[in-house]
């Protein structure tokens, strides 16, 4: 394996293609990690900042459904385009089949020789019979979606399209966590700073997070996927319960909010930490491994949170009726035309 030049030793030809894991504990992974993902996709910050743009709590609510509506869109299509891009590779009945031709040929279309020079895929003839067998060709991950639409002949600036769609997304979502620059800065160190400072410290903290988030993508902790499904248990970790109990529980403080928070994440981290396998790698509890830990977070964090405010004074009256006005589907607007 070494000597042919593919990645990921013996159990990349050793592995079967299609297997359904059996068992309790794989109907346990499967609904945890779909917890953790939905849980998740609540509690991202870049999301709930979007409906802070709508005049009333009834249009709020519609935004929520349009936006659970594209995002089942979005999570549809990937599987389907990994269907596709199987096809496409595997179908003798497609021109773009590769499998049961000639390695020779192969190695000769043009897409094939430009990501096998950048170490994106591999062959290797294992047998010697000088045909590409399924387990003989490698591709990585990473590289399916840019890959595409140059296996399925387009142009080679699609792919490029592709990656500033991507980059497009990345920078969009890291605009979307700069809401530091309102909640901390401005409500918090400079009250008084205007709006063109306001948007230089938005924009300063826009390159530092998206530098800071290059880095770690940099380090290759995990995969692509794993990478997203921790994004998605951190934000379960520390926001879920805070942002739940903080509309439906009106005993809820905002002392009991911050310990929610900080109890999420750090118990995650912890746990990510202790389970990670770039990390201590020790044996997950009850199966929650590395894209797991949201669950262990979510809950320390719910835990603390009612504790400290069960044990900190209540809510004033004013504070308890606006929690009530943001139940109200049909709630006066928020924002006046002068917005």
């Amino acid at each position: 394996m070494k000597e042919a030049g593919v990645p990921g030793g013996l159990k990349y030809i050793s592995s079967p293609h299609s297997a359904v894991p059996a068992g309790g504990m794989a109907v346990w992974k499967y609904l945890s990690l779909a917890i953790c993902m939905m849980v998740g996709t609540a509690s991202l910050p870049h999301i709930l900042m979007r409906y802070f743009t709508t005049p009333s709590v009834k249009s709020a609510r519609k935004s929520v459904a349009w936006s659970l509506f594209f995002i089942f869109l979005l999570y549809f299509s990937a599987p389907m385009l990994a269907t596709l891009s199987k096809l496409q590779l595997m179908d003798p009945n497609l021109p773009t089949a590769i499998i049961g031709k000639s390695i020779s040929e192969v190695q000769s279309i043009q897409w094939v020789q430009n990501w096998s020079a950048v170490k994106q895929v591999f062959i290797a003839d294992f047998n010697g019979d000088g045909i590409l067998q399924l387990n003989e060709w490698f591709m990585r991950g990473d590289v399916v979606v840019l890959a595409t639409p140059e296996v399925a002949g387009l142009p080679y600036v699609i792919s490029g399209l592709v990656a500033a769609g991507g980059m497009a997304a990345a920078m969009s979502t890291a605009d979307g966590l700069v809401c530091l620059s309102h909640d901390i800065y401005y409500k918090i160190i400079d009250p008084k700073a205007d709006v063109r400072k306001r948007l230089i410290v938005a924009r300063i903290l826009l390159v530092v997070i998206g530098a800071a988030a290059a880095y770690i993508s940099s380090m290759r902790l995990t995969s692509i996927l794993g990478a997203v499904a921790w994004a998605f248990d951190f934000a379960m970790s520390g926001l879920f319960f805070p942002l739940v109990l903080g509309v439906w529980w009106k005993r809820a403080t905002k002392e009991g909010a911050v310990a929610g928070i900080l109890g999420g994440l750090i118990s995650g981290t912890a746990y990510l930490i202790y389970v990670g396998p770039k990390f201590m790698a020790n044996t997950p509890w009850l199966g929650i491994d590395h894209l797991r830990f949201g669950i262990i977070g979510a809950s320390v964090s719910l835990v603390a949170m009612v504790v400290v405010s069960l044990m900190t004074k209540e809510p004033s009256a004013a504070v308890q009726k606006m929690v009530d006005d943001v139940r109200i589907p049909s709630g006066r607007a928020i924002l006046g035309k002068q917005h």
